[in-house]
């Protein structure tokens, strides 16, 4: 099933376009990673899935979605790693969509973030401060977090960098682990292109007047023809 479509989708700011004609089906459990150089239009994409920027032409259809129930979590953090916040208190902040202006967490929201502290394997983290976190912990409390958001669709934008190779591979199996065994369906914005870190089973590539939809083999078919 669909989760979202983008029909003959496309985005940029004013009248500057960055992307246009984009048709894609993001269909539940998918895994999809979205690859191309810098300036090709990798986040403005996922700025228009999110409904944050509005088509210049085309649409984006949401089947059964609801566009504030999708877990997003961005490149750049707006956590401060200096500020003094507990793990819990900063994953029981992504149950915040789902808040209806009320005052204080439920006990629905509070069992929400322990089980996603469980999934990810930090609950012994929970009391921690955000800021005493090594880099891949700092990336899983935040996973975490936008895993409160949502139960089917997580946009990730490049969540591994400024990660060494372990923690990669590890929030990497995480991801994976996700998308297999938890039923998520993930968009991930990636700059890995070696066949270790190529993960997901779908690629969307976005080259200049070069723009590829298929399955990994296909991507790693047209990689080796070039």
């Amino acid at each position: 099933m669909s989760l979202i479509e983008l029909k003959n989708l496309t985005l940029g700011y004013d009248k500057d376009i960055i992307l246009k004609h984009i048709n894609m089906s993001i269909d539940e459990n998918d895994f999809i990673c979205i690859v191309g150089p810098n300036g090709s239009g990798k986040s403005t994409l996922v700025k228009g899935i999110l409904g944050l920027i509005k088509p210049i032409k085309g649409k984006v259809i949401y089947n059964g979605l609801k566009q504030n129930f999708i877990g997003y979590m961005p490149q750049e953090t707006k956590v401060d790693s200096s500020f003094p916040a507990s793990v819990y208190e900063i994953v029981l902040s992504g149950t915040l969509n789902s808040n209806e202006y009320k005052l204080f967490y439920t006990k629905k929201q509070k069992e929400e973030a322990d089980k996603n502290l469980k999934i990810l394997g930090i609950e012994n983290l929970k009391n921690k401060c955000f800021c005493d976190l090594s880099g891949g912990q700092r990336q899983k409390v935040l996973l975490a977090r936008s895993l409160c958001a949502t139960s089917k669709l997580l946009i990730l934008d490049e969540p591994s960098n400024n990660l060494d190779s372990k923690s990669k591979a590890d929030l990497y199996k995480t991801i994976n682990d996700l998308n297999k065994n938890y039923g998520i369906t993930i968009i991930m914005i990636t700059h890995d292109l070696d066949h270790d870190n190529l993960i997901g089973n779908k690629i969307l590539s976005l080259r200049e007047n070069d723009i590829f939809f298929g399955s990994v083999d296909e991507f790693v078919r047209r990689i080796h023809n070039d």
